[in-house]
């Protein structure tokens, strides 16, 4: 290993001895990356296919798991795609558990060698497995678990939770017919203005993002599913969302071996069996601005050359404004294969892109041998994945499997033990102290599209006060609606706010409005002594700092909803410390820790 490779692993052994054991069995992970190619089966496959059918295996559509009759057009468009232009996987997307896995199946049958999918699966199956909520009732329709966002694993400084997480991630997964997870998420996310990353990032260090990867990686892989380093070499340190535009980190490659390799040297170390690309312009690596998913240097030089890593390389979506913009959607394609790329994930156009990687061939911009060693590694996983052997999943015994009653207790405890307390200034947490009678007025701060947000919240401090009023307020358009509320806000005992504004795929910004942001200072000015709690972005206390409590509950998925309400009422403790800093407020690891009121007895 040279001294470049060897730097970007700087660090590993502080943050394993700063951090719960992930394995306590000290069982090898198993390895998806590189392994023996010689097979005789792959041998076989690759001498069935021609120049086109080699470039489709590296194309990867997106299936969404909707219910679609046989004779639709959605159909018949993703029969299509796998009989026709013979493409080698999907990336799944939204759907209940059983219509994914039903289509998956149905699509596994009509291929002639079997297909690879993944999926985004960051916060456990249910991020994409959820059948969603049925309108005007509000009726949760279920799916698979949905666990806390990375950042929440990152509070609670146990890697050994998201080991477990891995584990409970991989065994639903492939149940639905899911072979690779697209996580984790191994951003170290030092810029507080990332509006992409944020939560979905470990947290601002180095060391606790490479424990945690690794702990995740080995809990994927070690029960079957290939787990999915991302966004290399690091989408941490930017304020441009490359689903918009194209990212540029300026920083040194000195800095970049300290700081952003160091989880990815991390994840190679564990064996992992995938990493995708950033759609972003590192100088430091490529002087010539070009993202990472379409630079040799980054994904054949450093990727491949420097770190040794020998498993699947997967593109960022391919219908990113961080590639298009600058590329357009086919000489993307052939850029993408031409640096390394082994996928290209989300195209706009499948044939397009097939043809793009051909002609990229017949224009001698690289070889058909290049597409071979791809064709060749995917084959290999397929194999490594038994897929070779059975294709389909057993529809009879999912229900069995996913959203287990144990997984979702699980994803409840890890809720419980992220919340983080950085603020409490007045002494007021736990609201438990106070009468039943008190009351209570939850304003919620979120997008229209988020239909469960603060319902639970709600709900959940009913059962300790029954004078809870809840009122809303469109994060999008707030208008008049938080000034209406400031008299209700006087005539309460206890005003909390649920900020839901956080990172999202179209965000340009973390940061909430300032129409909200001017509306809770002005409770605080009169007085409400408001309790602001984050089910977004955690930075939010930047923008008012004048609130006297603060809490961070991660993410507004309803366990962090419900544990929130616990944490603030004291049925339990409050044990998260901040992964991440909050300049020029609170530091890395602050966080107040308080035991619930009534403690269970023994």
């Amino acid at each position: 290993m040279n001294s470049r490779a060897a730097a970007v692993i700087v660090g590993l052994a502080a943050c394993m001895t700063a951090c719960t054991s992930a394995n306590p069995t000290g069982a090898h992970p198993a390895t998806f990356a590189g392994g023996a190619l010689a097979d005789r089966w792959v041998d076989s496959a690759l001498g069935t296919l021609s120049v086109r059918d080699k470039a489709a295996q590296m194309v990867w559509p997106t299936v969404v798991g909707d219910y679609v009759p046989l004779d639709s057009h959605q159909w018949r468009t993703l029969l299509h795609d796998v009989v026709v232009e013979h493409v080698g996987g999907f990336t799944a997307s939204v759907g209940s558990p059983i219509d994914i896995a039903s289509k998956l199946n149905a699509l596994q049958r009509a291929s002639t060698l079997p297909l690879l999918i993944g999926a985004d699966f960051e916060f456990g199956a249910g991020q994409r497995a959820r059948a969603g909520t049925f309108l005007p009732n509000g009726i949760d329709l279920g799916g698979a678990t949905l666990f806390p966002p990375e950042m929440a694993f990152g509070a609670t400084r146990d890697t050994g939770l998201v080991y477990e997480e891995g584990e409970v991630t991989a065994v639903e997964g492939r149940a639905l017919g899911v072979h690779i997870d697209y996580a984790p998420v191994l951003d170290v996310n030092n810029n507080a203005s990332n509006p992409v990353i944020n939560t979905r990032s470990y947290g601002e260090s180095p060391a606790l993002d490479a424990a945690f990867g690794r702990a995740f990686i080995r809990g994927v892989q070690e029960h079957g599913m290939v787990a999915t380093g991302k966004h290399f070499p690091g989408h941490g340190d930017t304020e441009t969302n490359s689903h918009l535009a194209l990212p540029v980190v300026r920083v040194t490659r000195a800095r970049l071996d300290s700081v952003e390799l160091v989880p990815f040297g991390a994840a190679i170390s564990a064996g992992v069996g995938a990493i995708m690309s950033f759609h972003g312009s590192m100088p430091a690596l490529d002087t010539s601005g070009t993202p990472g998913t379409l630079s040799a240097p980054v994904l054949t030089g450093l990727l491949r050359g420097e770190l040794h890593f020998n498993g699947v390389i997967i593109s960022d979506a391919m219908d990113m404004r961080g590639v298009l913009d600058r590329y357009g959607a086919v000489e993307a394609a052939k850029r993408a294969v031409a640096a390394g790329a082994d996928v290209l994930i989300q195209p706009q156009d499948i044939g397009q892109t097939i043809d793009a990687i051909v002609a990229g061939v017949q224009e001698g911009r690289y070889t058909e041998s290049r597409l071979d060693a791809s064709v060749r590694r995917l084959l290999a996983l397929k194999r490594a994945l038994k897929l070779d052997r059975e294709r389909v999943v057993d529809l009879d015994s999912l229900r069995a499997i996913v959203g287990d009653s144990m997984h979702t207790a699980f994803a409840a405890q890890v809720a419980e033990r992220s919340m983080t307390l950085v603020k409490d200034s007045l002494h007021s947490i736990p609201l438990g102290r106070l009468a039943r009678g008190t009351r209570i007025l939850v304003v919620t701060v979120a997008r229209r599209a988020d239909l469960a947000a603060g319902v639970t919240f709600a709900s959940e401090l009913r059962q300790t006060f029954p004078n809870v009023r809840s009122e809303y307020v469109d994060a999008d358009e707030p208008g008049q609606e938080p000034w209406s509320l400031l008299q209700t806000a006087d005539s309460a005992d206890v005003t909390i706010v649920g900020s839901y504004v956080g990172q999202s795929w179209d965000a340009t910004t973390v940061d909430a409005p300032a129409a909200i942001t001017a509306f809770i200072q002005a409770l605080a000015q009169r007085g409400a002594r408001p309790i602001l709690v984050s089910f977004g972005n955690p930075y939010l206390l930047q923008q008012v700092p004048g609130v006297s409590a603060y809490l961070i509950a991660w993410g507004g998925f309803p366990m962090s909803q419900r544990a929130a309400a616990r944490a603030l009422v004291g049925v339990a403790a409050i044990t998260g410390t901040l992964p991440v800093s909050i300049p020029p407020y609170a530091t890395f690891g602050a966080g107040i820790q308080l035991l619930p009121l009534h403690p269970p007895t023994s």
